[in-house]
């Protein structure tokens, strides 16, 4: 049976108001704090096409009951983060049967 796809979207207004769609891939929460895999949505062909395809990991916080996502500052912070994202993400999306497929050729 087929799995049906329903992508969780989420729109984030930036310092300059400017509206970016994303798609929200995963999200962890570790003793440091609670981050977002995002890719972005695209309206038009030409931008998926400039794009150059990277996951944006993004540090969730609240202030006075609203959610806000910033960029992660520190670097080994960043890279900690990253590195588990990649290692779920890895996960999620390649089965491990199909790389061992591809691998034997």
């Amino acid at each position: 049976m087929e799995k049906d796809y329903n992508p969780d979207i989420v729109s984030v207004v930036d310092e300059e108001g400017k509206e970016h769609i994303f798609e929200e891939l995963d999200r962890i929460e570790t003793d440091d704090g609670r981050y977002v895999a995002l890719l972005p949505i695209f309206d038009e062909a030409e931008e998926v096409l400039e794009d150059d395809g990277d996951v944006i990991i993004l540090k969730v916080f609240e202030e006075n009951s609203e959610t806000y996502l910033a960029p992660i500052e520190d670097e080994s912070e960043f890279d900690e983060v990253a590195q588990y994202f990649e290692e779920r993400l890895s996960d999620l999306f390649f089965d491990d049967e199909s790389i061992d497929e591809e691998e034997d050729k």
